[in-house]
């Protein structure tokens, strides 16, 4: 039996379900201390809910990662503490 590329990586939980989008290999999420190891905001990171560029990258425990601009991270900031989301704030960059 072949294996088309997609199930492979889908097996492998290579790709979010919710967008299919490939997980990047510089993100780790370790345990309840969260230590982060993940790339600068580039300005191509745009935030997912207006597309202004994003200042503040937002991971779920479940690995799923969500980007932000200043505006919509002090708006939703409650709900991902609430889902005890690792925050990567970088909005000092913000001239």
């Amino acid at each position: 039996m072949s294996d088309t590329p997609e199930s492979y990586y889908a097996r492998a939980g290579m790709f979010e379900a919710w967008f299919d989008v490939p997980i990047s290999n510089e993100r780790k999420v370790m345990g309840m201390t969260e230590e982060l190891t993940v790339a600068p905001l580039a300005i191509v990171d745009r935030c997912d809910r207006c597309g202004a560029q994003a200042f503040v990258r937002a991971i779920l425990p479940s690995g799923r990662e969500l980007l932000f601009c200043g505006h919509h991270a002090k708006e939703y900031s409650v709900g991902l503490q609430s889902a005890s989301a690792s925050i990567q704030d970088e909005t000092a960059r913000i001239s």
